[in-house]
């Protein structure tokens, strides 16, 4: 069986970190300051280069042609002075025994230097893929990504196990054909988070690290012999 984590808001608690830097470019930029807060839902799980697309057309203006790598640069920065690793996920990923990997929107920059500064590289590394960097048409909700990890990892998706917090997220790992748990443990989600993962397709929703285990414990016969 292969795992696939999400890495913003699944294995690191950094949402919040990079709404609050996207909401403070785009004030520095003159762009209407209520339009990050009012779409925040929409942006998560998605790549830089479908929130930059959404915000023009929310906003009718044209961002900067260097806007992905600046937010990159103050994403960063944020994240070397704040971000932490979600609660649990330490003792979690310790104890699998199973094949994992991470397949995030995120570029692989971001992806390896979050996981570094909270110690969590040592459970995935070499096996990091981004929608950025991989040679994949779509980004989520399009199952390319992770239907790309999968068979780079060796493994058919009737044998996946995602773990997303992002609507994007879980309807792109059903749309793989991979069970997916949505996870709600991140601090940027709120009390309607569950219902929208539920009712993207999500087959279980984990609001912890613990419930996470559980549930791999008892799906994990079935997908090895699947």
């Amino acid at each position: 069986m292969l795992i696939l984590f999400d890495c913003d808001g699944v294995l690191v608690d950094s949402e919040v970190l990079a709404t609050r830097e996207l909401q403070r470019y785009l004030e520095d930029l003159s762009f209407p300051t209520g339009l990050v807060q009012k779409n925040q839902d929409n942006f998560t799980g998605l790549s830089l280069l479908d929130i930059r697309k959404f915000i023009e057309t929310q906003a009718g203006r044209t961002l900067p042609e260097d806007f992905e790598r600046e937010l990159r640069r103050r994403d960063i920065e944020a994240f070397h002075r704040d971000l932490r690793a979600i609660d649990g996920v330490h003792d979690t990923l310790s104890t699998l025994d199973f094949s994992r990997c991470v397949a995030s929107s995120g570029s692989q920059e971001k992806i390896r230097h979050s996981l570094t500064i909270t110690g969590l590289i040592q459970y995935f590394d070499p096996n990091l893929f981004s929608a950025q960097d991989e040679q994949v048409r779509r980004g989520k909700p399009a199952p390319d990504l992770f239907l790309h990890a999968a068979k780079s990892m060796g493994f058919q998706p009737n044998r996946c196990l995602v773990i997303e917090d992002s609507v994007a997220g879980v309807r792109a790992g059903i749309a793989a054909g991979m069970h997916t748990i949505g996870f709600t443990g991140g601090s940027h989600c709120n009390t309607n988070h569950p219902a929208r993962l539920r009712n993207a397709g999500a087959h279980e929703v984990a609001t912890n690290m613990s419930t996470v285990t559980e549930i791999i414990d008892g799906v994990a016969n079935d997908l090895e012999v699947s």
